[in-house]
């Protein structure tokens, strides 16, 4: 290895894969169970520990989560999700402005069925979206289409800003009349929720989709608001270059309000069927002109939130192959010393099919460094017994950045 090379650091994270000991998996964790060989190279030539994601008293979401990760802390820097999914789609955001996340959902028999209508496909979603812009919008309200089931509304005028809403992903199966918005403007809200309804109920593409067999997006959810945050550019605060490459607008979002760049990548659908090969490919890539990269993958979350163990080791599994294993072996036969740190954002339990805010297993491993903890596995049990042992999430890359 060169000698007075700069470090190259490489960020990778299974959204969602910690989880709790599942009884069909004969008490082992979907991490335990999964055929990792990268992310156990990673743990054992390096060093393991536990990170708070989720600071006391703010909720337990991938926009919090992934703030940390990134080096923000939350609990300075979080207005809400919506915003940071708004700086991604380029919507500018005025002072009074403020941004929902407006899922597309299904609802079956007065409950909800589905958070994502069968992740229904950016396309489709679209001619949706455009619909309800063109039915509900009004002065003070609009619809941007997004990626998948995952859209934007934007009120006016401080509307929304103190309504009480409720993630679809946390009650799937519940009544949704008993979990329409409340509060301060939430009867507003709630009626804009019933009016899409009407609108997408007999609309020619979800009438296409019962045809095939798919779940309809016959309604819209409305959820974590906020206003434009502000953030102080990531190089002004670690003084390096860096990039995000995600497939879903949240870590774009993040990405662009922090200064970084963000990589889009061809066929990256935040869900099992994304572009794996071509994150790992782009990443390498950035690294050749830039100091760091996040590389964000979703899959495993999704699977958590469909309560899947199949569909979760599958998501896992891959996102060791796919993406840890090809990033270890260009850092492997660098000349650049490299960091490598992999984890999840949160937990997702499939036996709770939403997120909690468990503190998350952690590995880091330099190229460059021959100490180690000398753990076998990569896992949540394995990181209790690490040497770096709990952490904040938000000072994870400050401490990287700064090792010696």
């Amino acid at each position: 290895m060169k000698t007075g090379e700069a470090m190259k650091y490489a960020v990778l994270i299974g959204d969602g894969m910690a989880d709790y000991p599942i009884e069909k998996l004969g008490g082992k964790t979907i991490l335990q169970a999964a055929q990792t060989p990268a992310m156990d190279y990673i743990a054992a030539q390096g060093k393991m520990g536990l990170a708070k994601t989720i600071p006391d008293g703010l909720p337990a979401g991938s926009d919090v989560a992934n703030m940390s990760i990134l080096g923000y802390d939350p609990s300075v820097y979080y207005s809400g999700r919506a915003p940071l999914e708004a700086a991604s789609m380029g919507v500018a955001l005025a002072p009074d402005d403020v941004a929902f996340r407006c899922s597309l959902i299904t609802i079956e028999h007065g409950r909800i069925k589905d958070y994502s209508s069968g992740h229904i496909t950016s396309e489709e979603a679209r001619i949706l979206i455009e619909t309800l812009d063109t039915e509900l919008s009004t002065e003070e309200l609009s619809f941007y289409p997004g990626i998948s089931y995952r859209h934007l509304l934007v009120a006016r005028n401080n509307l929304g800003a103190e309504t009480e809403c409720t993630p679809p992903h946390d009650i799937t199966g519940k009544k949704f009349e008993e979990y329409l918005p409340g509060g301060k403007d939430g009867d507003f809200f709630s009626d804009m929720i019933k009016k899409s309804m009407i609108v997408l109920e007999l609309h020619p593409v979800n009438l296409k989709r019962i045809e095939e067999g798919k779940n309809p997006a016959n309604s819209i959810w409305v959820w974590g608001q906020g206003h434009a945050p502000k953030f102080t550019p990531f190089r002004e605060l670690y003084n390096k270059t860096g990039a995000v490459i995600s497939a879903v607008d949240l870590l774009k979002g993040i990405g662009v309000y922090a200064g970084l760049d963000v990589i889009e990548v061809p066929g990256a659908t935040g869900y099992l069927d994304t572009n794996y090969e071509g994150k790992a490919s782009a990443a390498i890539e950035v690294l050749k002109t830039r100091d760091l990269v996040f590389v964000h993958v979703e899959a495993p979350d999704e699977a958590g939130h469909e309560g899947s163990i199949d569909k979760k080791l599958k998501a896992v599994e891959d996102f060791d192959s796919r993406i840890v294993a090809p990033i270890l072996k260009h850092a492997e036969a660098s000349d650049e010393p490299f960091t490598i740190l992999v984890l999840p954002d949160h937990p997702t339990p499939i036996s709770l099919k939403t997120h909690t805010p468990d503190p998350i297993p952690f590995a880091v491993y330099r190229t460059d460094k021959t100490d180690s903890d000398g753990a076998e596995t990569f896992d949540e049990e394995s990181a209790k017994k690490g040497s770096l042992g709990l952490v904040k999430a938000s000072d994870i890359i400050g401490i990287l950045l700064k090792a010696k």
